[in-house]
């Protein structure tokens, strides 16, 4: 009985997911009718969840990474019962609807994650593993198993040829991650071609090799694919599982199975002759029985009352573990309200006078004093800790042998590290920080990318920020990496100028829950501003870091002659300049663009008056952003070339970043 309401339900979550394409003419018929099988043993029988609940912090997880498989998800959503209806099914990929063209977190209950980009899924489930491995060691007790959650994830033909889920898979067999079930729906179809054109892989044992558990099945037999989930979820032997999924894309439709088609919505012109293969009631659409109704209200009220009751386990563990219940809600609460400008400020002590240090060193100073008092902070990098200097101290290693540390060790994957990232982010338990050099950024520039669509606080430690690098020459010199994390809408990218400054980009990143926040840093040693301008307190340089721009040297005439504008270790080239050039200059700092175009007409107003036009500004990287800030009348010093392998000192000053050359332009100027 159970097999046969299972398998109408499947046929009835293909109905669903070919009408709402063939309404809209458009969207990817191919995952949701080849996987159905698949989503009805989980959402019809394993996945513990709570559909009246969402966020119930001990469901497991499923990431569908194959994003533009969406219908997959959502009419499996309704079908279960989630606050998911089937006028939401019908609005499938219309503006303002819960169900758009690929999934994403928080516009609709029960989508984990947002996907689209293919392969990122992937990394993002080993994202949730790590959170979930990190709460049960952290919090469970010999006498409260409170997180014991699995992970499932469905992938595609896509998503395992993008490098990056090589990268997770590697990560997530090394730290045995055995809460991970990646079910791959292998139907051998990608969107050109039969996967053969593209691959001839042998997954299981590349899978096998990474340290995982490999097993192949029919992914169109329900017994089979319940017998292998089952597995997967008990046998708790230090490999992560993958199921190897053999279905035929879009089945079912005629014409259409099995071949490239499946990818578009094209066969959804055959929705009639579909139905009728799937035993559907010819005519009728968006049709769901009384009897798969029934089945899912019933299996509802079950899960309702499984949440419940681990509610009642978790308020007794609560109050036998006070010290561990407030250190929950205090990283939950962390991650969703984030710490507040005072609060994370007062954890940062002020730094001694005379202070000379590169901004990779005194932020990691001040990431540490967060660390301290933040239980729930953790840290990652990609083989970069030494040179990153983001080590938590004190806080261990995660690692099979230690889950509870927090410090994680990613290896040369950058790309998966950023999306491993993502998912912890999106887990809402832990704040993280993720590290590496400055220029290679652009490996993870996908996962930021996402992580800002998702409003996902995850802050990036990105030290060896300029040309000043030096010998190591332009293959590991940034140029146009600043302006291109720049660019990214909702990335507050924040290039501190000595230590308070670093001290106040922390500030900036603790302070947000609505989206990541790269720290620009540097390699090189530099003083301290206050060295030139002894009127700079510490809360002035973190508060000014906080509105993105704001006065270090203001003019000694009624009105300046001339604003020279200039972030990260270039502001003290500025500041020096200024003193040779006389009364009428005034110098702006400017560490984050984001924030300070978010300030009042007032604030940027009193920073840059409209009146003085004859700007400067003064950047060792691209300078195309800096146009907006110059006026009419201004000029800027920046690099738009790549530099060379030399000194870094040499290199910045063949390149026009030095003090001459600024008095030389600013004279042109004024």
């Amino acid at each position: 009985m159970k097999a046969e309401i299972l398998q109408r339900a499947a046929n009835e979550a293909r109905g669903l997911a070919i009408d709402a394409i063939f309404d809209k003419s458009s969207g990817h018929m191919g995952l949701p009718l080849g996987c159905a099988e698949i989503g009805a043993v989980l959402y019809g029988e394993l996945l513990r969840v709570n559909p009246d609940e969402p966020r119930w912090l001990n469901r497991d997880r499923f990431i569908l990474s194959g994003g533009h498989g969406s219908m997959f998800l959502y009419a499996w959503l309704h079908l279960s019962g989630y606050d998911v209806t089937l006028e939401d099914v019908r609005a499938f990929r219309t503006k303002g609807s819960c169900t758009p063209g690929h999934p994403e977190f928080g516009c609709c209950p029960g989508v984990e994650c947002t996907t689209g980009p293919l392969g990122q899924g992937i990394a993002n489930a080993v994202g949730f593993a790590i959170s979930a491995k990190h709460a049960a060691a952290r919090y469970n007790t010999p006498d409260f198993e409170i997180f014991d959650q699995t992970i499932y994830c469905l992938a595609g033909d896509g998503c395992m040829q993008e490098g990056i889920s090589r990268e997770a898979a590697a990560i997530a067999g090394t730290l045995h991650l055995d809460n991970l079930v990646l079910i791959y729906d292998a139907n051998g179809i990608t969107l050109d071609a039969p996967v053969e054109k593209t691959q001839v892989d042998d997954m299981a044992a590349c899978f096998n090799a990474q340290g995982w558990d490999a097993v192949c099945i029919d992914g169109h037999d329900l017994q089979a694919v319940e017998n292998a989930l089952r597995t997967a979820r008990l046998e708790c032997n230090g490999r992560p599982k993958l199921i190897i999924a053999r279905t035929v894309i879009a089945k079912g439709v005629p014409g259409v199975e099995g071949t490239t088609k499946g990818h578009g919505e094209g066969g959804a012109k055959s929705w009639e002759a579909a139905h009728a293969n799937w035993g559907l009631p010819a005519g009728e659409r968006y049709y769901v029985s009384a009897e798969v109704r029934e089945y899912m209200a019933q299996l509802k009220a079950q899960r309702i009352a499984d949440c419940a009751e681990w509610h009642n386990l978790f308020d007794a563990w609560r109050k036998a573990n006070p010290d561990k219940a407030a250190e929950l809600e205090g990283g939950i609460n962390l991650a969703s309200h984030g710490l507040g400008a005072e609060v994370t400020g007062d954890m940062i002590l002020p730094f001694a006078s005379g202070t000379v240090l590169a901004t990779r060193a005194s932020a990691a100073q001040a990431e540490n004093a967060i660390a301290e008092h933040c239980p729930a902070f953790l840290s990652a990098s990609a083989d970069l800790f030494s040179s990153n200097k983001n080590y938590l101290k004190d806080a261990d290693d995660f690692s099979p042998q230690n889950y509870a540390g927090r410090n994680f060790w990613f290896g040369i994957r950058e790309h998966a590290m950023a999306a491993i990232c993502n998912g912890i982010a999106y887990d809402g338990l832990f704040r993280v920080s993720a590290g590496t050099f400055c220029v290679f950024v652009d490996y993870m520039r996908a996962a930021i990318r996402v992580a800002a669509l998702a409003h996902l606080p995850v802050t990036y430690v990105l030290t060896h920020d300029s040309v000043a690098v030096g010998e190591d020459g332009p293959t590991h010199q940034p140029v146009e990496t600043v302006t291109g994390l720049r660019i990214i809408p909702n990335l507050d990218v924040v290039r501190p100028a000595d230590e308070e400054e670093a001290a106040g980009a922390w500030i900036c990143a603790m302070e947000r829950t609505d989206g990541p926040t790269a720290l620009i840093l540097t390699r090189q040693n530099v003083p301290s501003l206050a060295s030139v301008q002894p009127e700079l307190s510490s809360q002035m340089r973190r508060e000014g870091t906080l509105h993105g721009a704001y006065v270090v040297r203001r003019e000694r005439t009624a009105q300046p002659k001339l604003i020279i504008i200039a972030s990260g270790s270039e502001v003290l080239l500025a500041l020096q300049a200024a003193e040779e050039l006389g009364d009428g200059v005034r110098v702006v700092s400017m560490p984050s663009m984001w924030r300070f175009n978010q300030q009042s007409v007032e604030y940027r107003e009193s920073v840059l008056p409209a009146s003085c036009q004859r700007r400067l500004a003064l950047e060792a990287g691209k300078s195309d952003l800096w146009y907006r800030y110059i006026g009419t009348q201004g000029s800027i010093i920046g690099i738009d070339d790549f530099g060379f392998s030399a000194p870094g000192g040499q290199v910045l000053s063949e390149l026009g970043i030095n003090v001459p050359h600024v008095v030389q332009r600013a004279k042109e100027i004024m």
